[in-house]
């Protein structure tokens, strides 16, 4: 049941269109763009993943200590090495990732050709709780400005971090407002009652799993009242994990978030939410079948094949626009029309 329009410019941004953070570095992948409009321009604030440039029979990945990059070298024939996943490097039992992530500003004219804007500087990790990185960001977009949620990585585990801004200069850093192991928080872009709201995905390797829970808060920052909304289905393309987009849009019908689900074999599709207007908790109506899945060719090939991962979007009307990546490596854009989505529930 695939609803969306695929844009014929894609991919819109690659690897190669962005310039490295440092010498010596190379841009493997772009990633997961949140989306906002901003002086009258469309703008992605990317996930941008980095490594050394590979030497022969060498292998080098990138940390962050003390607010610098430090390179691990080891020879490629090491015994400790594993390299099995082009994701992740375990060394003697600890995981380390092969990139480093960092979140950069693009913006358009006409929302399919970007460019970096000057004096718009990137956002880098600090401090330990972001020494692997910082990845998938979400952008809400309320009257006071903008807030963040994005993932923290660490040796330590995984979170979500929050950051407030108005005017893409000047960050305000509110700290992590969902503990390991959390990610995939997606803030509602207005008050229900009196309440923020935000979905997330906290995570259990013994118990549970990998699900959509929500949560409410009066002021954004504490976090409470939290109820699991949506679990992974046995058999169903969204069987080994599932996690929220980008904020929900509220619809005559109820709120519409669009979702990925993943299978045991890490192939990524997006499908949709419907919840109550007033009560978020209540779950109205759910895809049986992915909105959209990957076919496209730069959706099946590349660093991570078969992967389509959105957190950001555009709304106009009747349509929803876009943008996600692909393959772990490209980002694309695509359109759907809200009204054939909500009747998809239907059928």
């Amino acid at each position: 049941m695939e609803l969306a329009k695929r844009d014929q410019h894609n991919p819109v941004l690659r690897p190669t269109d962005i310039i490295p953070s440092r010498e010596g570095m190379k841009i493997e992948c772009l990633l997961n763009p949140g989306v906002f409009r901003f002086e009258n321009k469309t703008w992605l604030l990317l996930r941008v993943a980095e490594r050394p440039e590979q030497k022969e029979n060498e292998i080098s990945f990138p940390v962050l200590k003390d607010g610098n990059i430090e390179i691990m070298h080891f020879s490629q024939d090491n015994p400790d090495l594993d390299t099995t996943d082009p994701r992740i490097i375990r060394y003697k039992g600890k995981d380390y990732l092969t990139t480093l992530s960092h979140l950069r500003l693009v913006c358009s004219d006409d929302g399919v050709h970007f460019s970096e804007p000057e004096g718009y500087a990137p956002i880098y990790g600090e401090g330990q709780q972001e020494s692997f990185g910082i990845e998938d960001c979400r952008v809400a977009t309320m009257e006071d400005g903008y807030h963040l949620s994005y993932t923290k990585v660490a040796p330590e585990g995984v979170g979500v971090g929050y950051i407030f801004t108005r005017n893409w200069k000047d960050f305000e850093r509110r700290g992590m407002i969902f503990p390991p192991h959390n990610k995939d928080c997606a803030i509602f872009e207005e008050k229900i009652n009196g309440w923020y709201y935000a979905l997330h995905r906290p995570s259990s390797p013994e118990l549970g799993g990998n699900y959509i829970w929500i949560a409410r808060s009066p002021d954004l920052k504490h976090w409470g009242n939290h109820m699991c909304i949506a679990t992974t289905r046995e058999n169903h393309w969204d069987s080994a994990r599932v996690g929220a987009g980008a904020a929900p849009v509220r619809t005559s019908g109820g709120w519409l978030e669009i979702y990925h689900g993943a299978t045991h074999n890490h192939r990524y599709c997006l499908g949709a939410l419907l919840l109550d207007n007033n009560d978020p908790s209540k779950v109205i109506a759910r895809s049986e079948q992915p909105i959209m899945e990957p076919t496209a060719s730069y959706e099946k090939t590349g660093f991570f094949g078969n992967v389509i991962f959105t957190n950001g979007q555009l709304i106009n009307g009747d349509t929803l626009t876009i943008y996600y990546g692909a393959s772990d490596e490209v980002i694309c854009r695509a359109e759907f029309t809200i009204s054939e989505i909500l009747s998809s529930f239907k059928r």
